[in-house]
């Protein structure tokens, strides 16, 4: 998971592709809500939103 980070990184870094790096952050945070209020009371209110 890391060499995959480094290499994204390298990737915006020689391309000049800085804009993405927002983007992944948000889609990796809205992952990990998803993932994490799976068993949670928080879970309805969650897949309203989509």
């Amino acid at each position: 998971m890391i060499d995959l980070l480094i290499d994204l990184w390298g990737f915006m870094k020689v391309r000049k592709k800085f804009w993405l790096a927002p983007i992944i952050i948000i889609l990796l945070l809205l992952g990990a809500l998803i993932v994490f209020s799976q068993g949670s009371a928080v879970a309805p209110f969650i897949y309203t939103l989509f």
